[in-house]
C-alpha cells in the first residue's frame, strides 16, 4: 500500500465538511482549512499517479466545460483533471448551441447538467460579468437539484472569471510551497506581482487579483506595483490587506518595479489591462459600439507604449534576494525577441527560468481535481486511503 498517511494526516487535522458539494469560485470565499486540504488532496492525487495507481473516483460521468475566452493550459489541465477521477469531457460551444438563439443560463445551465458531475466555466472578459454569470450557472442547478430535475447538483469550478482565477492562483501557490519545502517558510517572504509591458492590450486582471488575493494569505510581503492608471479592482485590494493583516504579513503598493523587485523572493511581473478601461469596454460591448472599442484598443496600446521600461531584465533580477528571485509566469509569456519585438521579460531570464515554468502550470491539473474531489467525497480521507489500497494500476507497463 503506498503511504498515503503523509496526506491524510494533513487532512485530519483541517476542517473542510463545507466544500462538500460545493462549488469553488474565489479563493477568498474559501476558509484556511479549506486551501489548506485542496493543496493536500492535490499532492495526494499527484503521488497516485506518479506510482501509476489510478485515482479514478467515477466510472461514468460527463465535465461539462465552457470557455468564452481563448484557453490553452487551463483547458488541458480541465480535461486531464477530469480524466484522472474518471470523467469524460464534453465542450459547450455557445456558438453551436440554443443560447446563440436567446437560451437562458437557467435553462442552459439544467440541460447540460443531467449527468454531469463538474461545469468549468472560464468567463474573464468582462468586467462585472464573469463571476455573476458564474453564480446564476450554481444557482440555476442548484434550484434544478432541488426540484427533483437533476438527480445530482454539479460542482461549478471557476477557470477564470472577471475577479478571480483561483485555479492558476492555488497552481502557483502550490508551487511556491514546493520551491521554499513547506508552507511553514513562506512566512515573511516577498512576491512582487508586477504588471509589464505587452504589445497586446486587454490582457484580465484576475491573475494579478487571483495572486494578491491568495498569497496575502500566508504571512508573506505581497508588493502590487503598476504604473499609474493601470490600478486592478478596489475591491481585491481590499481583500489583501484584510488578508495581510490577519496573516501577520504585509500588502503593499508601489508604481515602481524596481522598488518590488527590490529583495524580493518571487518576481511576477505581467502584462494587465488597466480596471477603468476594462469597464468601459464591457460597456462599450454592451451597446454594440465598435467603433468605441477600436478607438479604445488604439488609446490602451498608446499608453502601453509609454511603459516599455516595464520589463523583467536580467538587471532588475540581480537587485532581488540573492540575486535568484523565483521567477513566475501563468503562461505565455511575452518574451523580447522571441515572441515579441519588445515584451515582459527579457529571453535569457525566461530561458534560465523555462524548467521551473513548466513545472509551475503542471499544479494546474492536481488543484482542479482536488477541487472536484473534495466537492465530491464526503470522505476524503476513507477514499484517497481505498485508492492506495487497491493499488490499480493506472497503466499496464
Amino acid at each position: 500500500m503506498l503511504n498515503m498517511e503523509q496526506f491524510t494526516k494533513k487532512l485530519d487535522g483541517l476542517k473542510f465538511d463545507a466544500m462538500y458539494q460545493n462549488d469553488f469560485l474565489l479563493t477568498w470565499d474559501k476558509t484556511g482549512d479549506e486551501i489548506a486540504a485542496t493543496f493536500a488532496v492535490a499532492d495526494a492525487l499527484r503521488h497516485l499517479r506518479e506510482n501509476n495507481i489510478s485515482s479514478r473516483i467515477f466510472k461514468s460521468g460527463l465535465a461539462v466545460s465552457l470557455f468564452r475566452d481563448n484557453s490553452t493550459r487551463t483547458r488541458f489541465s480541465y480535461a486531464s483533471a477530469a480524466n484522472l477521477l474518471g470523467l469524460a469531457v464534453q465542450d459547450l460551444d455557445e456558438g453551436k448551441s440554443q443560447i446563440a438563439h436567446g437560451e437562458t443560463v437557467r435553462e442552459t445551465a439544467n440541460m447540460i447538467s443531467f449527468m454531469a458531475d463538474v461545469i468549468g466555466i472560464r468567463d474573464d472578459m468582462y468586467i462585472g460579468k464573469g463571476n455573476a454569470y458564474m453564480r446564476e450557472v450554481a444557482e440555476s442547478v442548484e434550484q434544478g437539484h432541488k426540484d427533483g430535475v437533476l438527480e445530482q447538483r454539479p460542482t461549478l469550478v471557476n477557470l477564470q472569471c472577471d475577479i478571480d482565477h483561483p485555479t492558476q492562483s492555488m497552481a502557483d501557490m502550490n508551487h511556491i510551497i514546493h520551491h521554499f519545502g513547506g508552507v511553514e517558510n513562506l512566512k515573511g517572504k516577498k512576491i512582487a506581482m508586477t504588471w509589464a509591458y505587452s504589445p497586446s492590450y486587454g490582457k484580465p486582471l484576475s491573475v494579478p487579483q487571483g495572486i494578491i488575493g491568495l498569497m496575502s494569505r500566508f504571512g508573506m510581503e505581497v508588493s502590487l506595483a503598476h504604473p499609474k492608471g493601470y490600478e486592478v479592482m478596489g475591491d481585491v485590494e481590499k481583500v489583501a490587506a484584510e488578508n495581510a493583516t490577519k496573516s501577520g504579513g504585509k500588502f503593499t503598493k508601489t508604481n515602481s518595479m524596481a522598488e518590488a523587485f527590490e529583495n524580493a523572493d518571487i518576481v511576477y511581473p505581467k502584462s494587465w489591462a488597466p480596471f477603468a478601461a476594462m469597464e468601459k469596454r464591457t460597456n462599450l460591448y454592451a451597446e454594440g459600439n465598435q467603433a468605441g472599442i477600436n478607438a479604445l484598443e488604439k488609446e490602451l496600446l498608446a499608453e502601453n507604449a509609454n511603459h516599455k521600461d516595464w520589463e523583467c531584465t536580467e538587471a532588475l533580477m540581480k537587485t532581488t534576494k540573492g540575486g535568484n528571485a523565483l521567477y513566475m509566469h501563468c503562461l505565455p509569456a511575452d518574451i523580447t525577441g522571441v515572441s515579441c519585438k519588445e515584451g515582459e521579460v527579457e529571453a535569457s531570464v525566461f530561458d534560465r527560468y523555462r524548467v521551473p515554468l513548466y513545472k509551475e502550470a503542471g499544479y494546474k491539473a492536481y488543484i482542479i481535481a482536488a477541487m472536484i474531489f473534495l466537492s465530491k467525497c464526503e470522505n476524503p480521507q476513507a477514499v484517497l486511503k481505498a485508492l492506495a489500497g487497491n493499488q490499480k494500476q493506472r497503466w499496464f507497463k
